[in-house]
């Protein structure tokens, strides 16, 4: 019998913020994958190493975590004044699907580097020395994101001293500002308040900040749920039945939110929204054995990707998480202390990050944020060829 031989395809395996992912130029894929549909999917899950009922991905190039089973598909931007589209796309990894709800702002760090490496960046916006400025357009939510990249003689440099929780060695630092990054369309709080009350059926009746910034989530108490806020991946992940619990209160809020039409949509919907739990500072020791003190911390959040209690805390909910935190009587912002504030400092399992943000009311009611800053860290770990099946497509 004979076999169709594997097919290379161009692409780079890059850490982006606490995320990997496989990137690709749209004009690198198979000319089947360069639009959107199942031929697509199918290649990034065969490249990933999904569906895989082991949970381990040891077929591909996923890391059998929801930061690790990531794509990245990157064009010469068709918008007026951005220079690259970013569209990325999560991966279930034993389920055969791949979720575009969303962005993923760890993989954000990588994108502008990308850009400029792989000729998307017209070469007279890039400075030979300093701060090359990329504008992104992300496909997923119609968002625009602006990377700050260093580069040193006329190349992106990708070593520094910038040291990020979460990430074992220091790096480059890279600026990210998330214009405007209320996700979607529709109100930043789409059901018109700071605080519901979410109903979850056999579960119970919680305290419930739902926001659309950076990616929708949805902030519960860490009390409320029988939880301290200082919890590490162990804690939760080993729990199945917290696991299922997250999951049941994850998809009751996505109906509240309007993100779907009924509770069973979310199977199909992993990667948005996201759910966290916050708590006031405290003391506690991260998952590397670092002592993370009170004194130097607005706040205590853990978050959920994909069923799964993040290893430290996505790009995009951070976005969530400064916005809420500069929005008064938000959950996010009474755990911190109930003041004004334009930029918070969470610990979360990994240690600490700040991130700014500002919001405001506007004369109809409804809250508006201008921007969301951070930095983060990205470097190539290999560049070549993926190759899979010819008949995986």
């Amino acid at each position: 019998m004979a076999f169709v031989p594997q097919v290379k395809i161009p692409a780079t395996y890059i850490r982006g913020g606490t995320s990997k992912g496989v990137f690709f130029r749209r004009q690198d894929l198979p000319e089947a994958a360069q639009q959107p549909g199942e031929a697509r999917d199918n290649i990034l899950l065969r490249v990933i190493g999904s569906p895989d009922p082991y949970g381990q991905q040891i077929d591909g190039m996923g890391g059998a975590t929801s930061s690790t089973s990531k794509t990245v598909i990157l064009d010469k931007s068709s918008e007026p004044d951005h220079d690259v589209d970013y569209l990325f796309g999560q991966v279930a990894i034993n389920k055969a699907f791949v979720d575009w709800s969303g962005n993923c702002g760890n993989l954000t760090a990588a994108v502008g580097a990308f850009a400029i490496s792989n000729g998307l960046v017209d070469a007279e916006r890039i400075p030979e020395n300093g701060i090359c400025t990329v504008r992104i357009w992300q496909k997923n939510i119609s968002k625009t994101i602006i990377a700050h990249v260093p580069m040193t003689n006329g190349e992106v440099q990708e070593t520094g001293d910038f040291e990020l929780d979460g990430v074992t060695f220091p790096a480059a630092e890279v600026v990210i500002e998330f214009m405007d990054p209320a996700d979607g369309e529709g109100s930043m709080f789409p059901t018109g308040n700071l605080v519901d009350d979410l109903e979850v059926p056999g579960i119970g009746t919680f305290k419930a900040t739902m926001i659309n910034a950076g990616i929708p989530t949805i902030f519960l108490n860490a009390a409320d749920i029988g939880y301290t806020g200082t919890e590490l991946q162990k804690d939760i992940n080993s729990d199945a039945a917290a696991l299922e619990r997250f999951e049941t209160i994850r998809a009751y809020g996505a109906v509240k939110m309007g993100l779907i039409s009924d509770i069973s949509e979310a199977v199909a919907r992993q990667h948005t929204p996201k759910v966290a739990f916050v708590a006031p500072a405290t003391d506690y020791v991260s998952s590397s054995g670092k002592q993370i003190s009170a004194a130097d911390i607005d706040v205590c959040v853990r978050a959920l990707s994909m069923g799964k209690l993040h290893h430290a805390m996505m790009g995009t909910a951070s976005v969530a998480i400064a916005t809420a935190a500069a929005v008064q009587g938000s959950l996010v912002n009474l755990a911190a202390g109930g003041v004004e504030r334009d930029a918070v400092v969470f610990g979360h399992p990994s240690g600490t990050l700040r991130v700014g943000a500002a919001a405001s009311k506007q004369a109809n009611g409804d809250w508006t944020a201008t921007k969301a800053v951070m930095s983060r860290s990205a470097r190539v770990l290999m560049e070549g060829f993926v190759r899979i099946p010819g008949d995986s497509f």
